[in-house]
């Protein structure tokens, strides 16, 4: 790790390794000599202890950060994360029990870290989009500079999310060799589909997952949602399913009869109704990942409702800003034109 440097390291070559990892790390961490970390250095912390008279060769002990904000190992806060980054607190060290740094989350290349696991579903044949995909998988469709997938993937390596997999089946061996090589970093990982089994039982035969909560989505959306904030209300309503949503408006250009049997009771004059659609964002627990059946066609509706008939807490997250469901030659324009903006 370039970003470790022992106690008896001088300013002056803590300055030079500083200079080194610009812009991208702008801190280091000081070690004893049985790798505990005992404080945090930053261009600031060495500015400060230059203008109290320290000088350039000390060791960088005498200017280091002594109270620095770390993570324990195994205990992903993203929460505390959040406040970390809120406080300008950027790069947060996760130490093990011993106090030794095992990694580093970089709030400067990264939203977050968020501790869960994702599926893109890619299987479908985006028939309402021929001729398009006659040839070409619809994830792989291109808007703007990148195919619709990638946008996606860039947003799960974004918030940290290091396990990938993508479900496919139509013209299979494009997207696996899109994804042969490493996707920001990630390995990106495509799983097969014995057969089309529906918008998510694909998922179920998808086994040994990093992580305990599970994100499933459309390939096709384009959308800026914070992954953040969806995980964080998850986690808060202590949720066991949540479905991302997006308000729907309904509005009847005529005066609608309120009506009680043959009887008016009054005139409701152009009316508008409100209603919430499923955007083909879902947040589950692991365990969830069991009631849907094996080798099976099944929906992510169908699964929302086998939940809610078993007492499960299915829940409804808000999804404001941009969401575009690209199932139609219509709704690609309009993501492509988005992205010329965005």
């Amino acid at each position: 790790m370039d970003f470790i440097v022992k106690t008896d390291t001088g300013i002056r070559q803590a300055l030079s390794i500083l200079n080194e990892l610009a812009p991208e790390i702008t801190c280091l961490f000081v070690v004893d000599e049985e790798e505990k970390v005992l404080g945090s250095l930053s261009d600031g912390d060495i500015r400060r202890g230059m203008l109290a008279g320290v000088g350039i060769d000390r060791p960088v002990t005498t200017v280091m950060h002594r109270d620095f904000k770390f993570l324990r190992q195994g205990d992903m806060d993203v929460a505390m994360l959040k406040s970390f980054r809120d406080r300008h607190i950027l790069f947060v060290p996760v130490l093990d029990d011993g106090g030794r740094l095992v990694d580093m989350v970089n709030l400067v290349k990264y939203r977050s870290r968020l501790p869960i696991s994702a599926v893109l579903m890619a299987g479908g044949k985006g028939e309402r989009l021929r001729p398009l995909t006659e040839n070409t998988p619809k994830p792989l469709l291109p808007v703007g500079d990148k195919a619709i997938i990638d946008y996606n993937v860039e947003r799960f390596v974004s918030y940290g999310i290091r396990d990938i997999r993508v479900s496919v089946n139509y013209l299979a061996d494009q997207i696996e060799d899109h994804f042969a090589r490493p996707f920001g970093g990630v390995q990106v990982k495509c799983v097969r589909e014995k057969e089309f089994q529906g918008t998510i039982g694909a998922v179920r035969q998808m086994t040994s997952f990093d992580e305990d909560t599970v994100l499933v989505m459309n390939s096709d959306i384009f959308t800026n949602i914070d992954l953040e904030d969806f995980y964080l209300h998850f986690l808060q309503n202590g949720a066991d399913f949540s479905v991302a949503a997006v308000p729907y408006n309904v509005s009847i250009p005529y005066g609608i009869l309120d009506l009680d049997g043959r009887r008016v009771k009054g005139v409701i004059e152009k009316p508008v109704f409100n209603y919430y659609a499923g955007a083909g964002i879902y947040l589950m627990k692991k365990s969830v990942i069991d009631s849907i059946p094996a080798d099976s066609f099944f929906h992510a509706t169908d699964l929302m409702e086998k939940l809610v008939s078993e007492g499960r807490n299915v829940i409804r997250y808000p999804l404001n800003g941009t969401w575009v469901d690209i199932g139609s030659l219509k709704e690609y324009q309009r993501a492509c034109d988005l992205a010329r903006h965005l």
